[in-house]
């Protein structure tokens, strides 16, 4: 996400008119979740950094330590992201509507949301999107923390989705507010997690009128492909209404939809 405030947690109803809830992975899902890391020639590589006890698994091939931007679709490529959840109201009207615009998103999920709601991970994940590592607790203060506290947030934050989605590990890390340090870039990439900013904030968290986030996102695109919308830690009705509005138009601009590069 792109603030240092705190907000209050997430509520624990489930949205019942979306039928999102998760089937089982299919071998396709699988393969886009998973597919392969690659290390451009001459991009730096985070050498292999001991994960702990608290990591479950072999690690991933290290990718980038450097925060990516860009999209995979290249110049033209657009890459929606979607921070702090999943939250049971929020996330199933989220993907409905990515659904209905054929666009794939990244997610990036806080630890304990994706314990909490597993059914919602997996759904996510059905529905062809990646996973993204936010830490445990969403504390924006991390750059500010000792490497062990960050380790912790990290890795088992990574565990949980992993865990939670039945598998499917994520592909990114997200600083929580983007306090990266060069110990979490570097832990994250050697766990096969690109660290991932953004270059366009709607500002949905400050629920500014769906009008306002409209214009936010058009007036700042060209700032950059990897857009920021959030599906939790609130009313997230303007950004589903602010969706259905951009998706639709960024299209008409000649933009597609792609990830950030791995």
């Amino acid at each position: 996400m792109a603030w240092r405030g705190g907000r209050g947690r997430y509520g624990r109803v489930l949205a019942a008119a979306v039928g999102m809830t998760a089937v089982a992975v299919t071998t396709s899902v699988w393969s886009a979740q998973a597919g392969p890391v690659e290390s451009g020639p001459g991009r730096a590589v985070a050498p292999a950094h001991p994960a702990g006890p608290r990591a479950q698994g072999p690690a991933r091939a290290p990718v980038s330590v450097d925060i990516a931007h860009a999209s995979d679709r290249g110049a033209r490529g657009v890459n929606i992201t979607v921070d702090d959840g999943p939250d049971p109201v929020w996330t199933p009207r989220v993907l409905e509507v990515l659904r209905e615009y054929g666009v794939k998103a990244t997610f990036c999920m806080v630890g304990t949301q994706a314990q909490a709601h597993p059914d919602l991970v997996r759904a996510v994940v059905a529905a062809g999107h990646r996973l993204c590592d936010h830490t445990v607790s969403h504390d924006t203060t991390m750059d500010k923390k000792s490497e062990s506290y960050q380790s912790r947030q990290i890795l088992d934050a990574e565990r949980m989705i992993t865990k939670a989605s039945g598998g499917v590990r994520p592909q990114y890390y997200r600083a929580p507010g983007g306090a990266f340090t060069p110990y979490s870039r570097k832990l994250a990439a050697s766990r096969g997690m690109r660290p991932l900013g953004w270059n366009v904030d709607s500002k949905d968290f400050e629920r500014p009128g769906t009008d306002v986030l409209v214009a936010t996102v058009k007036q700042e695109i060209p700032n950059g492909p990897t857009v920021l919308f959030h599906d939790a830690g609130g009313d997230r009705s303007e950004t589903v209404d602010g969706l259905r509005e951009i998706l639709p138009w960024l299209k008409q601009q000649g933009y597609s939809f792609g990830f950030p590069v791995r």
